[in-house]
């Protein structure tokens, strides 16, 4: 099978869509699925108007499209996918609740994307996403297309060797003791303002490792934090190695408001680290509390779960070896398997099977 799996402007979006997207790529080179990444026949849609006047054909062949963005490219795929009766799954990455709190303006702007976003899903096949938050969120538009739930997953071997980096980070940030931290794009959606709040309120060193914005589309509680951070708050932007960060952090903080799954807390929990994160109904998808991560809904909460860790090193390591074993029953393997079965599916025309969750038995 010749499957296209698009991300368009990939080299220029930011955040958990490209890390979800390059590790289904990933997951696939094990199947026998042959991955595509771009549908243009000469690479990018202004050079493939070569080919097409050429009568080259302007998208290349591909027996199924599988899209993950919802732009311009990936309406034209959408579009090409119904004309041609190709197999089409739009992954629903973006939803008008998680776009809110990311940039500026961004929440003035988040309601009118639910009719395009509904318009947009609805041509789908299939519409894969990351957690039964996400699907109700979907239902809840109504998307008109049939909803699959299948994990983002955790590359556990894209991990591998993260202790190296320890000491090195921690000196080159002037890191001591128990280190909080958090890793990804900085903005208020992720809990920006109480990871910061709690940092003045408390006496460890918080570290934000991860890219913001300083221009004028950066959000107002970003462009606030990061040019006043508090004394122990370091705010490190981008990181060549992501394995730095998850090596010099030693509690993952993760009050995030709205989430579709939250890739970066699996890689937390795939190096052992415990994880405190905000009580909402997608962590309590994948997560328990008391076992694998310790979930709270108050600031008071927060600050006693950090309290707790900092004087509890049998807690810490029981914490982080629980999210270990959970970070790898979100394995890239099994990811692979749930894909090229849902692709299979899809090929055979049996969209109530590839929709249902009874691919991988059939």
């Amino acid at each position: 099978m010749r499957a296209l799996n698009y991300l368009e402007l990939e080299d220029a979006v930011r955040g958990g869509m490209v890390t979800a997207t390059r590790q289904q790529r990933k997951a696939l080179s094990t199947t026998d699925v042959e991955v595509v990444e771009t549908p243009w026949r000469a690479g990018n849609p202004v050079q493939s108007l070569g080919t097409l006047f050429a009568g080259e054909g302007y998208f290349t062949d591909v027996d199924l499209a599988h899209c993950n963005l919802v732009g311009p490219g990936s309406v034209a795929v959408a579009r090409h996918a119904r004309r041609e009766d190709i197999p089409l799954i739009l992954h629903a990455h973006v939803t008008k609740e998680d776009f809110a709190q990311s940039f500026r303006g961004s929440s003035r702007v988040a309601p009118a994307l639910e009719p395009y976003l509904r318009w947009f899903y609805s041509q789908a096949d299939l519409v894969l996403c990351p957690s039964e938050y996400t699907k109700g969120v979907l239902e809840s538009y109504p998307v008109d297309a049939p909803i699959r739930q299948i994990s983002n997953g955790v590359d556990v071997e894209s991990m591998q060797g993260y202790e190296q980096f320890r000491e090195e980070t921690r000196a080159r940030f002037d890191l001591d003791g128990m280190v909080v931290y958090a890793v990804g794009e900085v903005f208020e959606r992720k809990g920006l303002t109480m990871f910061c709040e709690l940092a003045k309120d408390t006496d460890y060193d918080f570290a934000w490792f991860g890219p913001y914005d300083e221009g004028p589309q950066a959000g107002t509680a970003t462009r606030h934090w990061v040019n006043n951070p508090p004394e122990n708050v370091t705010f490190t932007g981008f990181m060549e190695d992501k394995r730095a960060a998850f090596g010099a952090g030693d509690v993952y903080l993760f009050p995030a408001k709205v989430e579709n799954q939250g890739i970066a807390v699996l890689e937390a929990m795939a190096c052992g680290k415990p994880v405190v994160l905000r009580d909402i109904d997608v962590f309590r998808e994948f997560f328990t509390d008391g076992e694998d991560c310790l979930m709270c809904s108050t600031f008071e909460e927060f600050r006693e779960a950090l309290e707790r860790l900092a004087d509890d090193p049998d807690l810490r390591q029981r914490l982080g070896e629980n999210a270990r074993e959970t970070a790898e029953s979100h394995s890239l393997d099994r990811i692979g398997d749930e894909l090229a079965d849902v692709y299979d599916a899809l090929l055979d025309g049996n969209v109530e099977r590839a929709a249902s969750g009874d691919a991988v038995e059939g």
